[in-house]
């Protein structure tokens, strides 16, 4: 599903400040694989996820998602395939309009928009549905504004409306890092349950170590820019919580 072959990033060139992000990383993901990606500050997994996503361009390499070349395509050209949750809660919804609509506007993410965004009761049936599977009460609330709502329910809602259009791969950029346990633990099974129920191909980043040991079927832990442990399902199914944490030393 995604081929990441020999890329690099470079930022600042020739600078004093000259960061190399990532160097020279050859990464193949399969259909249905959740890949997690755990390492420190600085180590380059951000900036690789930025490249996937498109909000970052590869200085060399390329990147091939469901067998076609998309390296130098901007993330907005990427969205029929990928989808994004941000560790910002406010990153992914639009603050001033309710629920629904911003359920709408995830429906239609890659369609051409017109001067309505359309809802009837049919859609508001469908939204109310998929809302309510997150025992939230929120299924009633579809016409309150997104931005009354805390942190947590907005990433949880955020996850659902990611799977309102066409999508193949899920990008989960730190999504419980500004969360409370609770909120967490909701954000993180509603993740688990889409990724299966939708069979998407799916990359988190996280640095909850605990998060980590209990999701996805694959594990990288990156250093430098570079892949430093890259462990299959076998391998991670059999690691311990503590061997996370003695990676980091």
């Amino acid at each position: 599903m995604i081929n990441i072959n020999n890329i690099h990033k470079v930022f600042n060139p020739g600078k004093a400040n000259q960061v190399n992000a990532v160097n020279g990383i050859t990464l193949h993901i399969k259909n249905d694989e959740f890949l997690v990606i755990v390492g420190a500050n600085g180590s380059g997994k951000t900036t690789l996820l930025d490249m996937v996503a498109g909000s970052v361009l590869p200085g060399s390499g390329n990147i091939i998602i469901d067998g076609e070349d998309v390296t130098r395509l901007p993330d907005y050209r990427r969205s029929r395939w990928v989808a994004r949750v941000f560790q910002n809660p406010m990153s992914g919804t639009a603050s001033d309009l309710s629920i629904i609509d911003n359920f709408r506007l995830a429906s239609i993410r890659t369609r051409k928009k017109g001067l309505s965004i359309g809802i009837n009761d049919t859609f508001k049936n469908q939204v109310k549905e998929k809302i309510s599977t997150l025992g939230l009460g929120l299924e009633n609330k579809i016409d309150q504004p997104m931005g009354t709502l805390s942190g947590g329910q907005r990433q949880a809602l955020t996850l659902l409306m990611s799977v309102m259009d066409s999508c193949k791969v899920l990008l989960l950029d730190e999504p419980t890092a500004a969360l409370d346990p609770r909120s967490s633990d909701i954000v993180m099974r509603t993740a688990e349950e889409l990724i299966r129920d939708y069979r998407l191909t799916s990359i988190l980043i996280t640095h909850n170590l605990k998060d980590a040991y209990n999701y996805g079927n694959r594990i990288i832990l990156m250093g430098e820019g570079q892949i430093l442990k890259d462990l299959n399902a076998g391998q991670k199914s059999a690691l311990k919580q503590n061997d996370l944490f003695d990676w980091f030393g």
